[in-house]
């Protein structure tokens, strides 16, 4: 990543984000030193600029949030994202959570439903000097099969069932990171695939704004 220009109040919020995050159990060095360098700042409108490294979701517009960093930071562990390995997002929103798995070394594959976010977000990653992504505005509850196989599948808003299109493109030994439930509130489910067997395990209570798309919710109005 190519750092801009920023004030050095931000590294001294970063620093105390990180050891928020340090006494909520967030303990994976690589995870952390990832939320460390991003300037979350620049995924946020400037009218939330003082609250950037609150351990809290913040407005992007749209109906979407980004997310609370420990929630990134508690999905990024349980996908345990390696260098190298092919990544597939499912809802790249204000592109915060891609930003941390650039930082880990994947390679990357997005989709974003709403045009304006996944612009936004492209243009903030580029100029950020990130390279190794392949960003989409599309229905990311089908999976991206031009380029699955995929390590690890992770998806960023709440699911009602887990979409069959995402389990099937999963590599033997890839990881499937879901929060799956209702609009009160979902489980955050890891699904490994070993074979032709996928092992579920349930990683406690989340809450996030709906993942719409055909294998999801239905659009507002529809």
């Amino acid at each position: 990543m190519t750092l801009l220009q920023e004030h050095p109040k931000y590294r001294l919020r970063r620093d105390k984000l990180v050891q928020t995050l340090l006494r909520k159990g967030i303990v994976v060095k690589p995870v952390l030193e990832a939320i460390g360098r991003i300037p979350r700042q620049l995924f946020i409108d400037s009218a939330f600029d003082a609250r950037a490294y609150d351990d809290s979701p913040l407005p992007i517009g749209h109906g979407q949030t980004i997310s609370q960093p420990y929630t990134v930071a508690r999905q990024t562990e349980l996908l345990c994202p390696q260098p190298g390995e092919r990544i597939l997002e499912v809802g790249t929103g204000s592109g915060y959570q891609a930003a941390v798995l650039l930082e880990l070394g994947v390679k990357l594959y997005s989709i974003e439903r709403l045009r304006p976010l996944h612009e936004r977000a492209r243009d903030t990653l580029r100029a950020l000097g990130y390279t190794q992504m392949q960003l989409k505005c599309g229905d990311g509850t089908q999976g991206w099969r031009a380029y699955a196989p995929f390590d690890g599948i992770i998806v960023t808003a709440g699911a009602p069932v887990v979409p069959e299109d995402l389990i099937s493109q999963l590599a033997d030994g890839g990881r499937l990171i879901i929060p799956v439930g209702d609009d009160q509130g979902q489980q955050m489910l890891r699904i490994i695939r070993k074979g032709d067997e996928f092992i579920e395990e349930d990683h406690n209570t989340f809450k996030f704004v709906k993942l719409i798309g055909k294998k999801g919710w239905d659009a507002p109005g529809t």
